[in-house]
């Protein structure tokens, strides 16, 4: 059984890594790639929290949006507009649906938020911050690319035992063990909080939450 530990939370004195903004439309992108051949693959958590924290808050049916790429979903929270985005450009081209959206909405970087799978964090563990290089994420540098550096990161890691001795394409590409698998709703109901408290604190919380694996 999964349980939960986290570091004590105290966001007003995180200023660097706090996101306050003032507009009423954020933008919350789950990075992986469409398709049924990869679900359950690690580098598909994106997709995967997405979905749950969609389904959790009732946003209802997503909508497929060729002008923007990927797959849409929207509502207000909290007087704040919250649009949901899945590119189905594929990872190395998540960027290209970021953009033409953002640029559609007006959303500036900041009020930018993308969850992704960090294979430089142990499986159990989520992370979050403001900006930062990419890591050799090619997800999160394709949105550099399109979007700018400083938007907002939930990272989910992936790292275990395996991971150390394969190949890093061939392992994120590959479906989380039957073990990891039965943490994931916990993971993602974690994450889910952590959105959360984006959307009606103001700021994005930078800390390391863990799920204790046993």
């Amino acid at each position: 059984m999964g349980l939960f530990a986290s570091q004590p939370q105290n966001y007003k004195q995180n200023l660097p890594y706090s996101i306050a903004f003032t507009a009423n439309t954020v933008l919350i992108i789950g990075l992986g790639n469409p398709g049924k051949e990869y679900n359950l693959t690690r580098h598909n958590i994106g997709f995967m929290a997405l979905d749950a924290f969609a389904e959790a808050n009732e946003f209802g049916k997503w909508q497929e949006q060729k002008k923007w790429h990927g797959l849409v979903a929207e509502k207000t929270i909290s007087n704040t507009r919250v649009i949901l985005l899945k590119p189905n450009t594929f990872m190395n081209l998540s960027g290209e649906s970021a953009q033409t959206i953002a640029s559609f909405y007006r959303i500036d970087t900041a009020h930018i938020v993308a969850i992704y799978d960090e294979l430089s964090i142990p499986f159990g563990q989520i992370r979050s911050r403001i900006g930062g290089q990419s890591a050799g994420h090619n997800g999160v540098k394709s949105l550099i690319q399109q979007v700018g550096i400083n938007f907002g990161r939930i990272r989910i890691g992936i790292k275990n035992d395996i991971s150390v001795k394969a190949d890093a394409s061939d392992f994120v590409l590959g479906k989380f063990t039957k073990s990891e698998q039965s943490h994931i709703p916990a993971l993602l109901t974690e994450v889910n909080g952590i959105i959360t408290e984006y959307i009606y604190g103001n700021v994005l919380p930078h800390d390391t939450r863990k799920i204790l694996v046993d």
